[in-house]
């Protein structure tokens, strides 16, 4: 609810959370074992990439750069998230939730650069194979992952600092941890300039991503037709773990895309729970799962990295 005060809030109120009276221990050691999961699995993939030499080429490096970007994404959120299940009083202070705005949506946005660049990387080794140790060498390895990392932060950073300084009328989010939209919808002065900035940002880094993506698998596509029922083979097996994380994680970002154009506080909260962090746990998780089950090179690498603990 807004209030008729501009002054800026001191700390922000998540109404999302209901009492769960003795289930939010449950709750809460279920979530506690899925972030031990997601870290312990993540982990594992950077080790077995890191250690193993064999796995030092592009593909594999940037299933790495994917597995540090989980981590990341799930240190900020999962730590408060608990906290917030066994707390009595949701409240979160005015810099903390900028802080955690800010790490969740370079997460988020990472995410889809980093699979973008993925997709590039399949689409010169398929379609261009004679020129890929050319062309993905280490410097440009380099300098797309900085790309993927620093555009994100950059123009995420860009659109927090907007929010950051709007006049507030009220300091109640309906959401389960701090997001840019709700934030924004409490302002008490007109948001234009943060609209535009945020379809901006949005078209940036979520849907050229999309285009680029989608645009590498037509071109592969095209190859593979034109080629033998062996190289077909090989391709899919190539892409297809990329392809899962990819359509997995479009769902997951669609769901919380919805959810910015509803409106909050007329849906059942459970709901909300679901399609707001659904982008926050289901890749992290699936991502080790994919990548580590579907590639014999890493599950090999990681089999012989606990081999290695165990001596």
């Amino acid at each position: 609810m807004k209030t008729n005060s501009s002054v800026a809030p001191s700390s922000f109120e998540f109404t999302v959370f209901s009492d769960l009276g003795s289930l939010r221990y449950l709750f809460f050691c279920l979530c506690l074992l899925l972030f031990m999961t997601i870290i312990s699995a993540n982990v594992v993939i950077i080790l077995s990439v890191c250690l193993e030499k064999s796995l030092h080429q592009p593909m594999y490096i940037f299933i790495c750069c994917l597995s540090l970007n989980s981590v990341y994404g799930s240190v900020g959120f999962f730590p408060r998230f608990l906290m917030d299940l066994l707390s009595d009083a949701h409240l979160i202070s005015r810099p903390f939730c900028f802080l955690q705005i800010y790490v969740i949506y370079t997460y988020a946005s990472c995410e889809l650069t980093l699979l973008s660049i993925m997709a590039f990387d399949r689409f010169v080794a398929i379609c261009q194979p004679l020129l890929y140790h050319s062309r993905m060498t280490l410097g440009a390895v380099l300098r797309l992952w900085l790309f993927a990392v620093l555009y994100p932060a950059c123009a995420c950073g860009f659109g927090l600092y907007l929010t950051a300084h709007l006049p507030l009328c009220g300091n109640q989010l309906p959401r389960l941890f701090c997001s840019n939209w709700p934030v924004v919808r409490l302002s008490c002065v007109d948001t234009a300039l943060n609209n535009i900035v945020t379809r901006f940002v949005m078209i940036t880094t979520i849907f050229i991503p999309l285009f680029l993506v989608l645009y590498s698998y037509l071109r592969i596509l095209l190859v593979c037709r034109r080629s033998s029922a062996e190289f077909r083979g090989k391709a899919l097996q190539t892409c297809l773990p990329h392809i899962l994380t990819f359509v997995t994680y479009t769902f997951c970002v669609f769901c919380e895309l919805s959810l910015t154009r509803l409106d909050a506080d007329t849906l059942n909260p459970i709901i909300t729970g679901v399609l707001s962090f659904e982008y926050l746990i289901i890749p992290p998780i699936n991502n080790p799962l994919v990548y580590g089950l579907r590639m014999h090179q890493i599950r090999g690498a990681s089999f012989r990295l606990f081999r290695i603990h165990k001596m």
